[in-house]
């Protein structure tokens, strides 16, 4: 699915004959037609890699948040090894060349803004990879012809380049917006904004593994500015138009492929309290037994079953403009709602109350337009806060917020272990996935590096889906 604009590297050759005069080269450079991308114009390219890092066939299912009616195998995790050569060659290229280009020009922008929203992306896409797969190439990644082999770094030291990444972000910030800019059109106040949210959901990770870190490191993103509004969520807009579609709505709409039902673990836990965001998230069955009513679809199925049984994918979230959401307001709020309660930032259970209560109220005004039913999905009695079961909470309500960010949503139920899923029967060794494999490829083309790699995962195992990741402290 993947659409990349056209670089438009373009070789031209002019034959004289017969003839010694000399001419301009200029006047035959097309003005409209160049010849190598700007800046600006790299850092649009890598923007279009966002969508597949929410928009996966494979991520959505590690945390049930939707079951298969057809071809179920990617819900009984069939699929061990997975690629991330085109994340290096596609956007993280794109980016690495911004970083280090000496010509970026400023009619675009400022030069050092254009470069900092470069290093923001880059570190986003290398947190997406190294909470997939764990230690991967990152300090000899990106040298092109310069070193096809490089060395797989700690998921540990990853993360430590990546806040100073960030850190360098943020503090290179001017006044001045960039052009070319899909995502917020330009504006580097939400940049920073996004750099520091970014900043602060990474140290949440860290948790478990190293609580002293995460706490300085999460107080200095939000000293740093945090998003603060609805309108400042990092979510990709797709268009109506074919070029630029949701996914959803290629697979389901335009290809007629309705194998994606919302699952029963989803389903159930909104309809249980009314939720007001189950009707954007899912469609009421129209046939069989649940015809009329909201049902999910039980998640590993073995067997292919008739889509209309049970409640596909909501109408709202496969049109064919639906955004991706990837970084959010309410995320960042359940992170300072948890971090309050873990004592990192002032204000214990107070603080923790008042900014779960914002996040889940800011989760259904994203996801319905409107905050209508917040108050009283909050005063439910296994949702209103509860000092003693907040985490848990916190943990389940983050899970509904991300639906279909997939891959997001498996890294925090990683790290909380909720909400309590029960893994596809007779699949994995009846084992939830904590990973992804390396590429295939690695084995026989960067053996040592693979190797090495492969040997010191912080918690033993083999490279295979169950193996942990450095923060996925058993």
């Amino acid at each position: 699915m993947k659409k990349i604009i056209p670089l438009l590297y373009i070789t031209m050759a002019v034959v004289f004959a017969g003839s010694c005069k000399k001419f301009d080269g200029s006047l035959n450079v097309d003005p409209n037609k160049p010849t190598k991308a700007s800046g600006t114009q790299l850092i649009a390219n890598a923007e279009r890699w966002l969508p597949d890092m929410s928009s996966s066939p494979f991520g959505v299912h590690y945390p049930q948040h939707l079951s298969n009616t057809s071809f179920p195998d990617n819900s009984r995790y069939t699929t061990i090894s997975f690629n991330f050569s085109g994340w290096y060659t596609g956007p993280l290229m794109d980016l690495e060349t911004v970083i280090n280009a000496t010509d970026l020009n400023a009619i675009e922008g400022p030069v050092v803004n254009q470069i900092a929203v470069a290093k923001i992306l880059k570190a986003y896409f290398f947190w997406f990879l190294t909470d997939r797969w764990g230690d991967i190439p990152y300090s000899e990644a990106l040298k092109g012809v310069a070193n096809f082999t490089p060395k797989y770094d700690k998921q540990q030291d990853i993360y430590n380049s990546l806040f100073t990444l960030l850190d360098e972000a943020n503090a290179a910030i001017v006044t001045g917006n960039i052009k070319n800019d899909i995502m917020y059109n330009g504006d580097v106040t939400k940049w920073k904004k996004l750099g520091n949210t970014i900043h602060m959901l990474m140290a949440l990770r860290l948790s478990n593994v190293d609580p002293a870190k995460g706490a300085l490191e999460f107080n200095k993103a939000v000293t740093n500015g945090i998003m603060t509004a609805n309108t400042d969520n990092f979510a990709y807009p797709h268009l109506a138009d074919a070029a630029n579609e949701n996914f959803w709505y290629t697979q389901m709409n335009r290809m007629g492929r309705l194998w994606y039902a919302v699952s029963k673990p989803m389903v159930d836990t909104l309809l249980s309290v009314n939720d007001p965001r189950l009707p954007v998230f899912a469609n009421k069955a129209t046939s069989g037994a649940n015809a009329g009513n909201y049902a999910g679809l039980p998640y590993g199925q073995t067997s292919t079953v008739t889509p209309g049984n049970f409640s596909l994918l909501g109408d709202k979230l496969r049109l064919q403009n639906a955004p991706v959401y990837l970084v959010t307001l309410a995320e960042a709020q359940f992170a300072m709602a948890e971090a309050a309660k873990r004592g990192w930032i002032p204000g214990a259970d107070a603080t923790a109350k008042t900014n779960y209560d914002l996040a889940v109220t800011n989760s259904i005004v994203q996801w319905t337009g409107t905050n209508t039913g917040a108050s009283v999905l909050l005063a439910l009695p296994t949702v209103i806060y509860n000092p003693a079961t907040a985490i848990k909470q916190m943990a389940t309500q983050r899970w509904i917020h991300l639906f279909l960010h997939g891959y997001e949503g498996w890294a925090e139920w990683r790290r909380t272990g909720f909400p309590l899923l029960i893994a596809a029967p007779g699949a994995n060794g009846n084992l939830i996935p904590r990973r992804e494999g390396y590429p295939l490829i690695e084995r026989s083309n960067n053996t040592n590096n693979y190797n090495a790699a492969v040997a010191s995962f912080p918690y033993g195992g083999a490279d295979d889906l169950n193996a942990r990741v450095w923060w996925d402290k058993p």
